[in-house]
């Protein structure tokens, strides 16, 4: 049987280039709407060939402390836009998990 970190890696696996998801999302999808900050503790353990940088908060704002610039930088290297220097434009870039 999976772990929960396990399958939020399987989610963080599929996100496509140039989108994001939220914390909160990937808890949902998962079928456990209130776990977004364990998906954050996933994350922090996460295998550094995913691609870890596309979850952000649910309003766009990047977190991850020291990682956040390089966050921003991989971000905008892969197209996404900012509706401020500190948050990803949702309505243009956020992956509903299905597509």
């Amino acid at each position: 049987m999976d772990s929960f970190f396990d399958k939020v890696y399987e989610v963080v696996a599929r996100i496509p280039y140039g989108k994001v998801i939220s914390y909160g999302q990937i808890a949902r999808m998962l079928g456990n709407p209130r776990a977004a900050r364990t998906v954050g503790w996933a994350l922090s353990a996460c295998p550094n060939e995913l691609p870890w940088h596309r979850v952000v908060m649910s309003d766009g704002r990047i977190t991850g402390g020291e990682y956040a610039e390089l966050r921003r930088a991989l971000l905008a290297d892969e197209g996404v836009e900012f509706v401020s220097s500190k948050r990803v434009d949702m309505d243009e870039y956020e992956w509903n998990g299905f597509d």
